[in-house]
């Protein structure tokens, strides 16, 4: 039988209109996926999974032929999840809204940060009409503030402009303020959630080594694809270091049988990973 993932990372781009200090930013070769190249690996992901999620680098939004790659996800009946900066919502409002695949798209708020080029209460104001008129066509809106304990982002004032321009009562508003500071979703409307959680530094051989026991979903409920192909076992893995194949020259099935996916699996079920990056993983704490 197949192992069914609960999620299959596709990045359609490294490509990002912006360069936040969080992120670790992109060393590979700037790349769109095609429309044929998508397709493939959405029939090779369709025994997996009925999730993909875009997102790993880059920004998705970007991709010139968004609508085609939505239709492709529609007609594999493939329910799609975008992670989002939200810079180009206005723009790509009209695909996203009308795209009978998308069920959830996360907009990371904190990409707003102290020297971003764009003005914040304008921001603002595109990702709250958005997410009002994406959540009455039923889509999830998850806002990310993933930035707690950081002290160049003023979340209290993102916060109150996000409830004036939703249009929260007084009540909902400070309900949902005094959980400001904390982990975890606050439910703003019906289905637009407040997602907070604190930031993390990426995984990466340059990053201190922990002798921790580390656990970690890879490959076990999700697996995530380069923009160029390269299967890595999380959506964290973003420069490919642990490269377990390319799925434009091997099957799927094929590279996660191969003996690294096997042994990283059977490491993390250890809590003894078989991978050096992952121990220098800040996500994998977590856990």
């Amino acid at each position: 039988m197949i192992k069914k993932f609960s999620r299959i990372y596709i990045e359609i781009t490294n490509i990002c209109n912006l360069s936040c200090s969080f992120c670790i930013g992109n060393v590979r070769t700037p790349r769109f996926v095609t429309v044929d190249e998508f397709s493939y690996i959405i029939q090779q992901a369709k025994p997996y999974t009925n999730h993909i999620y875009l997102h790993v680098l880059g920004e998705p939004l970007l991709h010139p032929q968004l609508k085609e790659l939505l239709a492709v996800a529609h007609h594999f009946d493939m329910q799609v999840n975008i992670t989002t900066n939200g810079t180009l919502l206005a723009k790509t409002q009209e695909i996203l809204l009308n795209a009978p695949a998308l069920r959830k798209i996360s907009i990371s708020l904190h990409s707003m940060e102290p020297n971003s080029p764009y003005q914040k209460e304008e921001y603002l104001a595109g990702v709250a009409s958005f997410v009002t008129q994406a959540a009455t066509k039923g889509i999830f809106c998850d806002l990310r503030l993933w930035n707690l304990g950081a002290d160049d982002v003023d979340n209290e004032a993102i916060f109150i402009s996000l409830c004036r321009l939703l249009g929260l009562d007084y009540t909902a508003q400070e309900t949902a303020r005094l959980k400001i500071n904390e982990s975890g979703n606050t439910t703003l409307m019906p289905r637009i959630f407040l997602g907070k959680a604190a930031r993390f530094t990426w995984p990466s051989m340059a990053e201190p080594r922990t002798e921790q026991p580390i656990f970690c979903h890879g490959l076990r409920s999700q697996v995530a694809v380069l923009s160029d192909g390269t299967i890595v076992p999380c959506c964290l893995d973003s420069q490919g270091d642990i490269a377990l194949g390319n799925i434009f020259q091997l099957p799927l099935t094929q590279i996660l049988s191969s003996e690294r996916a096997q042994a990283l699996y059977n490491g993390f079920s250890a809590r003894q990973p078989s991978e050096e990056l992952c121990r220098r993983c800040g996500y994998a704490t977590r856990f």
